[in-house]
């Protein structure tokens, strides 16, 4: 059975006639076989399920029923959300140059495979992914938030409920990155503070460009992982930004700056036919502050 939007309010409650779906299009007569997301109205006088997030943010919805799909579209575009619908499992959150804020999949999948293509999915890409299911178990629910899942909606629950749950994952995620961009950052000798931009290898100040404070930053923020020259062109350059060779180019002046020997680099070391990764490896400066040796 599948989380959907029912097409007609529940005996015990529903939206108003204008609220109940997106028009005649929306198959308002198929017989419901689960509740995922209800037309019931919030209870709170405050609460609307129309009100819309400060910012309108990017929400892509995996659902393969395009009925189901048509229905919590709407309901998530009357929140103020914008949405993208996707009928496939695989779907990558950032495919075709698209950033999406948020990842909205339903479950079960038809192939059964629910819980295995969730945690494709957040190893894929860092985004808030919410789960919806109307037949999860506890199990269930569980392994779907140890797999890391942000939110597991499961049973009954309103339109104006849903939203609110997924404007609270949003929020979480933007005061963890407010929280993770202030932070100073250290390893292998380097310094650098996000908030003044300031650089030093062994408490001796560097000038990078623009392009070389957000490359090493993002190095720095991911240590230890592999990072493709394309994964690179798409978080630090965005859409259009160039091609492999442009990432190339750009790590070799950079490690002019940072490593003691650009020509053997020990912090960022490349990964011969993928790219690179930061090994923040200890480095032991000289009397003058200057990193003389490695160890």
């Amino acid at each position: 059975m599948r989380a959907r939007v029912l097409a007609r309010p529940p005996a015990t409650g529903g939206l108003r006639p204008e609220e109940e779906g997106p028009g005649p299009g929306a198959h308002r007569d198929a017989p419901h076989r689960a509740v995922g997301v209800s037309h019931r109205r919030p209870q709170s006088g405050n609460a609307s399920a129309k009100a819309p997030p400060p910012v309108a943010a990017h929400v892509l919805l995996i659902e393969p029923e395009p009925d189901l799909a048509t229905r919590q579209g709407h309901h998530l575009r009357v929140a103020g959300f914008r949405v993208d619908v996707s009928a496939d499992p695989s779907a990558h959150p950032h495919a075709g140059g698209q950033r999406y804020d948020l990842v909205v999949i339903d479950l079960p999948l038809p192939n059964g495979d629910g819980l295995a293509m969730l945690e494709r999915l957040l190893q894929r890409a860092d985004v808030p992914v919410v789960v919806i299911s109307a037949t999860a178990d506890e199990a269930e629910r569980v392994c779907g938030l140890d797999l890391g899942a942000d939110d597991f909606v499961s049973g009954p629950v309103s339109a104006g409920e849903f939203a609110a749950r997924i404007r609270s994952v949003l929020r979480r995620r933007r005061l963890s990155i407010i929280a993770e961009e202030a932070s100073t950052l250290t390893a292998g000798g380097l310094t650098v503070d996000p908030v003044s931009r300031r650089v030093a290898v062994f408490g001796a100040a560097i000038t990078l460009t623009a392009l070389e404070f957000e490359l090493l930053l993002f190095f720095m923020r991911h240590p230890g992982q592999v990072l493709s020259r394309g994964l690179l062109l798409r978080h630090v350059w965005g859409p259009g930004g160039g091609d492999g060779s442009t990432v190339t180019v750009r790590v070799r002046r950079l490690r002019e700056k940072i490593e003691a020997d650009p020509a053997n680099p020990r912090l960022i070391t490349t990964v011969w036919g993928i790219g690179y990764r930061f090994s923040g490896s200890p480095a032991v400066p000289g009397p003058t502050g200057q990193p003389l040796r490695w160890s």
